[in-house]
């Protein structure tokens, strides 16, 4: 963004855990101007303005249609409940404002594409914050995977205890993590999933809200018939806490794992040799991967108000990707409830 360009007037919609994250971030950055909060918890929002010293320069909503038309504003943050995104989003869109959500964009992907079809009658941004794609150990990961040779197969696990969500189940929660980055590293989606897990918790709501499950993804394979398969394992009923995605190939493995905070990113380099009458390990050898120094949340955020900025949609989180990602976990979904694999529709 030029700096001649005057900061973009935004709103923060939810001011819970991962809101005021958002509210840290972009308070920091010149580029914004933090002109309103909005949250149903009055004490939330006192206590948010004593915490970052804001004074009377940010007002203070409890109800968000009333926000949508403060003074000026410019941009608005979802970080509300999933099952709350799409009016809010519509409204925001309706009023003319740029609009970053929250994953998931919506809860089904007929409501999602809605929405980005108004963006783009009103010329404005629809983003959706998918942070792991502003992670430089993602980024760096996806040139990477040039190095493993023919690719094999993928797997993580995404566990801990809490927090349980009332609206979405952990597949939503915590599965699609995991879907993103895997699409991004491989650059294209699956062709078909598979999943299964219990509900334990919630056990009286519409819809199942399952506290664990494993996830199998099958993308199509360059390299063969088969298709090239990922297994991912989510709980937010296990306190070990695990983050770890890895991808491996004939050539070797490239392990993201959150757990080790200074280098996140490993490449694990090792391939078989015959001999008679087996095989046996070769050029063996493990590389701490150097990544920038930068925090996923504020590189997203710088993001969005360039594109802001530009009017231009965004080269990775745009709205067009989060609908196919809500596309593939309506399929996942499917999957779960009825046992079967579920081919994912183009």
């Amino acid at each position: 963004m030029s700096d001649h360009l005057p900061p973009v007037n935004l709103a923060i919609f939810g001011l819970g855990r991962w809101g005021s994250h958002l509210l840290r971030n972009f308070l920091a950055l010149p580029q914004a101007r933090v002109v309103a909060m909005v949250d149903p918890d009055r004490q939330r929002l006192e206590a948010l303005r004593v915490r970052f010293a804001l004074g009377d320069t940010v007002a203070c909503y409890e109800n968000w249609p009333q926000a949508m038309a403060h003074p000026g504003l410019e941009a608005v943050v979802i970080a509300t409940p999933a099952s709350t995104h799409y009016p809010m989003i519509q409204t925001a869109l309706k009023a003319s404002l740029h609009v970053l959500s929250e994953k998931p964009l919506t809860l089904d992907s007929a409501g999602s594409a809605a929405l980005c079809q108004l963006a783009n009658s009103q010329r404005r941004q629809l983003m959706v914050d998918h942070t792991y794609l502003f992670h430089p150990a993602v980024q760096r990961g996806r040139e990477l995977c040039q190095q493993l040779g023919p690719l094999r197969y993928g797997y993580a696990a995404r566990t801990n205890l809490g927090p349980v969500r009332p609206d979405a189940d952990v597949f939503w929660d915590l599965a699609i993590h995991d879907l993103s980055i895997l699409n991004y590293w491989l650059g294209q989606r699956p062709q078909a999933v598979a999943a299964w897990g219990p509900v334990w918790l919630q056990t009286q709501t519409e819809i199942p809200l399952r506290d664990a499950g494993w996830l199998r993804l099958m993308y199509p394979n360059p390299m063969g018939d088969n298709p090239l398969e990922a297994m991912v394992h989510v709980s937010w009923a296990n306190p070990d806490r695990q983050r770890r995605l890895a991808l491996v190939g004939d050539r070797g493995t490239l392990v993201f794992d959150e757990s080790s905070q200074a280098h996140p990113l490993t490449l694990h380099a090792g391939h078989f040799q015959p001999q008679a009458p087996t095989f046996v390990p070769s050029g063996l050898g493990s590389e701490t991967i150097a990544i920038a120094s930068l925090e996923p949340l504020q590189h997203m955020c710088t993001h969005f108000l360039d594109c802001v900025a530009s009017n231009a949609p965004s080269t990775l989180s745009a709205g067009a990707m989060a609908t196919d990602l809500v596309k593939i976990m309506e399929a996942i979904a499917v999957a779960a409830a009825t046992g079967q694999q579920v081919e994912i529709q183009s």
